[in-house]
């Protein structure tokens, strides 16, 4: 199958490096954050995010695993590779890959509604745009119109292949 280069690697370390600047001054008052990065990609984009924070600020941003399974999100709940006491009255940030329909991230912020945090903020490298559910992104990298045909992906676990692709 053919794929097409949206974004290179350096253009892609560029844009999560603008959303961590747009976290830290949407949350510069903070002395710590927590980011749940979605199995997969995701979480390889909050420890990105994370290693940026910690660049350019005095946040201890921490990253914290977020697992489900993306196919059938409903059927098993939702896990943390940590005791969920370390997001209470937190600054909680939900970043995925891409946001297509919502569905995963509906899912993936359900445990979150039971607990008291500060805040819960999402944030992606790539928005499709064809939402079914009530989801938006509050930090973007890209945004881009596709065809449902086609499919994004996001490669941030593979520095050899780094980047964003279109098939």
């Amino acid at each position: 199958m053919n794929s097409k280069q949206i974004l290179d690697g350096p253009a892609l370390l560029q844009k999560i490096r603008r959303i961590a600047f747009q976290i830290f001054e949407n949350n510069f008052e903070e002395k710590e954050i927590i980011i749940a990065g979605i199995v997969g990609e995701g979480f390889s984009l909050a420890q990105l995010l994370c290693q940026n924070i910690l660049e350019i600020s005095s946040i201890k941003a921490q990253a914290v695993a977020i697992q489900l399974n993306k196919d059938v999100p409903y059927e098993s709940p939702v896990q943390f590779e940590c005791d969920k006491s370390i997001f209470e009255d937190k600054v909680i940030i939900v970043v995925d890959d891409v946001l297509n329909t919502g569905r995963t991230f509906s899912y993936s912020l359900a445990p979150f509604l039971s607990m008291h945090v500060k805040k819960i903020q999402v944030a992606v490298v790539v928005d499709r745009n064809y939402r079914k559910f009530p989801i938006s992104a509050d930090y973007i990298g890209y945004q881009m119109s596709t065809t449902l045909s086609e499919h994004v992906e996001v490669i941030l676990s593979d520095k050899d292949r780094l980047g964003v692709y279109l098939r």
